[in-house]
């Protein structure tokens, strides 16, 4: 096992003197998260969709605020006129709404659309804004019950009535097909896939082409190393570059991009390092058959680009025809990125991930038998 471990580490060594190695494995992966995840945005997150609403609040006493807090709570999005941009719907709040309540008074919260706005999204406001009607009525309700009038009531009384323990509690949860994954929840897992196969594709396969052109092959076949031991070194040295991009992007995921791992986080790294350690014994085998890191780069990209697409990396397979997504499960991308998704965007328990998991040990298996047969010094 040490000389397995020993050319495996002097592997990633040599490959850490480059500079360049540095732009590809972190910055580049990293700007494509990024502009990804603001390209697939949704309005939120997929299971509460919120789409925008401008408020127009004239009303500066306390009961307004208190009735923007209900809103809050309800999940509105919210914006102010003077960012009022392209939002379809808008709500009013009359100058006198406190000054009308207190009195008893009948009053009014005026809800709009434009023309031409969506009826699904008009329909979610106007149901967060019912609840929040009903949230603000029961409380005061419940002021007028305990204190005998509305007339006395202070924002300090409306407070502690609002703040205190509601005696019955709702749980609500989303239902039915799977939301298609937005955001960051879809970009960091697409591109950590796409560029950790890319990656360790082009690393095993350079260092392949690089050792048999300078002789180091040929030296390790005479040293006291064998032929498994070689081959093993350097699927590990590869699979042991892709854990770095592993740990890079799930560190950024979490504290940059503010990715929820949450418990799943041990099956997450378990998927990454099978898929590393699968493409790591498949660079192996390509820089086997090819003869020339010439031959080499072109290949590993253009390999890596169409089992990047077509394993859901580039969009949600959800939005895919059915035929990509029988597609994607002859691949080991789209695979891992089934995994990854049941794990970060559905929130799934790590045995929605086994079948995911299993797939990619089968091709990592696969791999690396064909990285030993075709194997050449």
């Amino acid at each position: 096992m040490r000389r397995i471990f020993d050319i495996g580490h002097n592997d990633v060594r040599l490959f850490f003197k480059h500079k360049s190695a540095y732009v590809w494995l972190f910055v580049i992966p990293t700007m494509f998260v990024y502009f990804m995840g603001f390209a697939v945005r949704g309005p939120g997150d997929p299971y509460n969709r919120k789409p925008a609403v401008v408020l127009n609040n004239r009303d500066t006493n306390f009961l307004a605020r208190a009735f923007l807090a209900e809103l809050s709570a309800e999940g509105m999005q919210t914006v102010s006129p003077t960012n009022a941009g392209n939002t379809a719907q808008g709500v009013n709040i009359p100058e006198d709404f406190t000054e009308q309540v207190l009195r008893g008074d009948r009053t009014r919260v005026e809800f709009y659309r434009k023309e031409g706005s969506g009826d699904a999204d008009g329909a979610l406001v106007m149901l967060r804004l019912a609840r929040a009607l009903i949230g603000i009525n029961s409380h005061l309700l419940e002021a007028a019950s305990k204190d005998g009038s509305l007339s006395t009531l202070t924002e300090a009384r409306l407070r502690e009535i609002r703040e205190a323990p509601d005696p019955v509690t709702l749980n609500a949860y989303f239902a039915g097909r799977r939301p298609t994954p937005s955001g960051f929840n879809f970009s960091l897992p697409g591109n950590l896939v796409m560029y950790l196969l890319m990656n360790v594709l082009l690393f095993g396969g350079a260092t392949m082409a690089a050792g048999r052109r300078s002789g180091i092959l040929k030296r390790l076949a005479m040293s006291p190393a064998t032929r498994f031991e070689i081959i093993m070194g350097k699927v590990y040295g590869n699979t042991l570059l892709g854990a770095a991009q592993i740990i890079y992007f799930l560190l950024i995921g979490k504290f940059l991009f503010k990715v929820n791992l949450g418990a799943n986080l041990p099956g997450v790294i378990l998927i990454l390092i099978l898929l590393a350690w699968a493409a790591g014994a498949l660079g192996v085998f390509v820089g086997s058959l090819a003869a020339s890191e010439d031959r080499i780069v072109p290949i590993c990209v253009l390999a890596s680009i169409l089992m990047g697409a077509l394993g859901g990396c580039w969009w949600p397979l959800e939005m895919a025809p059915p035929v990509f997504k029988t597609i994607s499960l002859c691949l080991p991308t789209g695979w891992a990125l089934a995994g990854l998704h049941q794990l970060i965007s559905f929130g799934s328990g790590i045995q929605a991930a086994l079948a995911p998991m299993a797939a990619l040990l089968a091709f990592g298996v696969v791999t690396n038998i064909l990285a030993i047969r075709f194997f050449r010094m």
